[in-house]
């Protein structure tokens, strides 16, 4: 039996094959814009037709930022997209992605070949992005000298800062000799030693712009040791030298506002600054003085001269006060010794002899108190008051206990 598939089957099928497909996956299709529809929903349905045939088209919503201008029936438009399969209806068309005007198709791959190539170069990274100096005081303009680019960038620049020097080399911004004009440009400003460069001109067709698409421009928009602004067409128009610059302006007049910065608006910051750095100094010089002012004071306390003043008051009272606990140490110390003095005026053996009593030493020095230290023969020594005797004991007479 034969093998029977479902529409569905057979139209996923296709659909599939379609998708495999890598041309068709990523393709440049040219044609007339035929049956063009902007649908409520954003997206818009037309056709692409030749003198062959047609195809059906759709571009959603989501990739309208593909397209830069309104279109209109009748034009010759290419478009950037993926053939596929409709498998409600069985049919194929193309997804558009982006979508430019004929004459430019050839050009917009190339852009974009070259765009991928210096990409994966690194020539776009961040990293390599210097910054543009806030204060400058030499701007380098690399444009045509006739135009409103350059009369844009003078009017911004001097009514935002009449101070700030204008260099302008006048070079050839399209048709042949411009890219060799624009590199000259760039190489000679920066041996100028400008602080800034803005390099670009006014709007045009990818054609009148494409000189600031060429590899040679973007490699000394890159190897320029000066900041570069790039400041080429209006702000729909995008070129390799808006990726590889320093910063990107939408428009020449932005740039000289980018590069310039205004006068007045500084001015009148820097006299706030100015003032809140006075009332900073004011009071950082109050607070000093305060803290000179402790300082001297106790340096005044510390200095060498009122530590001797202080240390010899404190002598004085310490000899002072020495003075008066050895004073009443002498006076406790005599009435102590006029109590001993009475003590032994009681006790001295001179009072008893004044009295009439007598003192007598045996031969070897001894008190003799009782008749029984001597014996007839002794020799002994009487002390009375105003002198000593000697004598011999000739009769010992023994007193009794009735006093006899």
């Amino acid at each position: 039996m034969r093998n029977v598939y479902t529409v569905r089957q057979v139209n996923t099928y296709i659909k599939n094959m379609f998708t495999q497909d890598f041309m068709l996956n990523r393709i440049y299709i040219k044609g007339e814009v035929s049956n063009c529809k902007y649908h409520t929903s954003g997206h818009i349905y037309f056709s692409l037709k030749d003198e062959s045939g047609t195809i059906a088209c759709v571009m959603f919503a989501g990739s309208r930022s593909g397209l830069s201008f309104r279109m209109q029936e009748g034009q010759q438009v290419v478009v950037l997209g993926s053939v596929s399969v409709y498998e409600r209806d069985g049919k194929y068309q193309l997804y558009a992605k982006e979508i430019i005007l004929d004459g430019a198709g050839l050009l917009y791959e190339k852009f974009e070949a070259l765009k991928k190539e210096l990409e994966e170069m690194g020539m776009f990274a961040k990293d390599y992005k210097q910054p543009i100096p806030q204060y400058v005081k030499t701007v380098g303009i690399v444009t045509a000298p006739t135009g409103a680019a350059v009369r844009d960038i003078i009017n911004i620049a001097s009514r935002r800062n009449p101070y700030v020097q204008l260099i302008l080399y006048p070079a050839l911004v399209q048709g042949e000799g411009a890219v060799q004009s624009i590199v000259r440009g760039i190489r000679t400003l920066e041996e100028r030693g400008v602080d800034v460069m803005i390099v670009g001109r006014g709007g045009g067709s990818i054609e009148d712009l494409w000189a600031f698409n060429e590899e040679a421009v973007a490699r000394a928009i890159f190897d320029c040791r000066v900041p570069v602004i790039s400041a080429v067409g209006h702000e729909t128009d995008t070129t390799i030298a808006d990726y590889v610059a320093d910063l990107r302006a939408p428009t020449p007049s932005a740039a000289a506002e980018l590069a310039v910065y205004e006068y007045l608006g500084t001015a009148g910051v820097m006299r706030e600054y100015e003032a809140r750095m006075r009332r900073s100094m004011m009071q950082r010089i109050t607070r000093e003085r305060s803290r000179a002012g402790q300082a001297a004071l106790k340096l005044k306390l510390a200095h060498p001269r009122q530590k001797l003043l202080q240390q010899r008051q404190r002598a004085a009272d310490t000899e002072q006060r020495l003075r008066f606990l050895m004073e009443d140490c002498l006076r406790k110390k005599r009435h102590r010794f006029a109590l001993y003095v009475e003590q032994m005026k009681g006790l001295s053996p001179l009072a008893k002899l004044n009295q009439g009593y007598s003192y007598v030493e045996g031969n070897a020095g001894e008190n003799i108190k009782s008749v029984h230290q001597t014996k007839q023969g002794d020799l002994v020594r009487i002390y009375m008051t105003d002198g000593s005797i000697r004598a011999e004991v000739k009769e010992i007479a023994e007193v009794t206990e009735d006093g006899r």
